[in-house]
């Protein structure tokens, strides 16, 4: 049940009780949906742990999450896309075009392999690259809300464009180079859990309380389910989507600085192919792709599905060529399953 309902919800529960059942009915569906994958997730467990006694080791199930931690704050991002009905493809390419930016402007013109402009002090590369992010989702915000061109072709445009300016400013080359806050956050542990678990426990937690409990949260499934009723009852549809999409790339751009600090160096196609894996664990993790529908805990379940499927898949010695068919496959068999439980035309 979207937000939208939510508006004229208590009117019609006192006018018509049967509506009142239907709508808890869909309530308890909505819940359960968010709980779906938990079983495979336990089921999942289960076959690693029969392929091999080490997938329940506490360094197997550290480095899982790990692996995770990059991709789910994609996921995040995209899923908050989708709730309020838009879409963005260039978060895979801002992953990657982000750090380069951000290194490119503190490091020295000369005396290491990439040379950079020197700009700023080496302290601000995080920030600069946190702006980099928050500029690109402005831009495709202006073209999008503003201009009112398509979302997707825009974001499609944006994709390419950002990923041949990661070639150009690399000029094809990894990037060694990289500042110490890059470096910090990627490899640093907490308590013995590496930082960027933590990091991406508390910006999902972050997220679902938003989503749950702030009134610009909640307007995300208003606007999702439907725009122009949401703009109706006066919420202002297009700053709150403005501000979504600038947040969405401020934390893809995040997920590049994990990435970058995690493996040590900046590839010259970081993140090219992301996308796939995006969807395939926010639509699996139940939020729709027709938009006000869905939650932050669902997209999460997603996303540590698809890493255990590949766990699992990499300790069985099944060759890493085949993750890309089932990432396809298993979106395929999502919008199939969500077909027939919504009783809704997937369009």
């Amino acid at each position: 049940m979207s937000a939208t309902t939510d508006l004229t919800e208590p009117a019609a529960s006192a006018a018509d009780p049967t509506a009142a059942a239907t709508d808890r009915r869909r309530i308890d569906l909505g819940r359960f949906r968010e709980l779906s994958l938990i079983p495979a997730i336990l089921v999942l467990m289960l076959i690693g742990f029969i392929v091999s006694p080490a997938f329940l080791t506490a360094d197997n199930l550290i480095g899982v999450l790990q692996q995770s931690t990059e991709l789910s704050l994609l996921v995040l991002a995209t899923a908050l896309i989708l709730i309020s009905g838009r879409m963005d493809l260039s978060l895979e390419s801002t992953i990657g075009v982000a750090p380069v930016i951000a290194v490119w402007l503190v490091l020295p013109a000369s005396g290491a392999r990439f040379t950079g402009l020197g700009l700023f002090p080496e302290w601000m590369a995080v920030p600069l690259c946190l702006l980099a992010g928050a500029a690109i989702g402005a831009f495709n915000g202006f073209l999008i809300l503003k201009l009112r061109l398509n979302g997707f072709i825009v974001t499609l445009g944006a994709l390419t464009m950002l990923r041949g300016l990661q070639l150009a400013i690399s000029e094809g080359q990894s990037i060694v180079e990289l500042p110490p806050s890059f470096a910090y956050l990627g490899k640093t542990a907490w308590l013995g859990v590496p930082a960027a678990i933590w990091i991406c426990v508390v910006l999902f937690a972050v997220g679902a309380s938003a989503l749950a409990w702030l009134r610009h949260g909640r307007a995300l499934y208003a606007i999702g389910g439907n725009a122009e009723a949401a703009r109706t009852a006066g919420i202002r549809v297009d700053r709150i989507v403005w501000i979504v999409l600038i947040i969405g790339s401020l934390l893809a751009a995040f997920a590049g600085i994990l990435y970058t600090g995690h493996y040590g160096s900046i590839s010259a196609t970081q993140g090219s192919g992301w996308i796939f894996q995006v969807f395939a664990a926010t639509v699996i993790g139940g939020v729709s792709l027709n938009g006000g529908k869905g939650s932050v805990f669902g997209a999460l379940t997603g996303v540590l599905t698809l890493q255990l499927v590949v766990n699992v898949m990499t300790l069985a010695g099944v060759p890493p060529l085949w993750n890309q068919f089932l990432n396809g496959a298993i979106i395929i068999v999502a919008l199939i399953i969500s077909r027939f439980a919504s009783g809704e035309k997937q369009e």
